[in-house]
């Protein structure tokens, strides 16, 4: 399995190239701001019209993860939905959605576009704790073993700012795993204050690799 090794708080992670995060032990696969839905509320508020395909390509690529992992228990870290109105999915997605949670736990952590139950088959938690880690939407300054999302990290080398991981000793945080999320550059605050010195950004996509943070701008 293509991917970056590391280990938080004793758990052994595996960052994937598509933005997922696999824990092997626990059979867990996490993923942070689907934000499905966000063409059609953009829509629905008068913006620029966005390609109407985010939520296909976004749960093409969930599905192609979970066949590849075959995961126990899946957890969506919060701004699953682009919206709380954005959770009525079509009647075919609704369907797709609904075929990759059967036969496994499902966890809908709640973020700030979707801070309340939605009408779907699952558990809706405000964070989980599992063994030594913390999964919650926003990072908390002073947190140790905390795995995150809602920042969209990104970090240019050459050409346009990739997605990726951030991962230090006492946290991860996840890039965007959506379509057309847009995202935050890595170096600057308020991600450079939460990661701690030796600090690594992981870039993923067909051709991951890992950099240093520090004394990037």
């Amino acid at each position: 399995m293509t991917g970056h090794r590391f280990s938080l708080s004793g758990a052994k992670l595996f960052a994937l190239p598509s933005g997922a995060l696999w824990w092997a032990d626990e059979g867990l696969l996490a993923v942070s701001d689907l934000h499905l839905g966000r063409s059609s509320r953009i829509a629905r508020l008068g913006g620029t019209l966005l390609p109407p395909y985010e939520v296909d390509e976004t749960l093409a690529k969930l599905d192609a993860e979970i066949a590849r992992t075959a995961p126990r228990v899946v957890l969506c870290l919060g701004d699953s939905f682009d919206d709380l109105a954005a959770a009525d999915l079509e009647a075919d997605h609704r369907l797709w959605l609904t075929r990759l949670m059967a036969g496994r736990r499902w966890l809908w952590i709640e973020g700030n576009h979707d801070p309340g139950p939605v009408d779907l088959p699952g558990e809706h938690l405000r964070e989980m704790t599992l063994g030594s880690l913390t999964f919650r939407h926003i990072a908390e300054p002073g947190a140790g073993g905390e795995v995150s999302g809602h920042y969209h990290p990104k970090i240019r080398v050459a050409g346009p700012a990739r997605p990726c991981f951030l991962i230090d000793t006492a946290r991860v945080i996840l890039p965007a795993f959506g379509a057309y999320t847009g995202g935050m550059e890595a170096t600057r605050p308020p991600l450079s204050n939460l990661m701690a010195p030796g600090a690594i950004a992981w870039l993923t996509g067909p051709t991951p690799c890992a950099l240093p943070l520090k004394g990037r701008r």
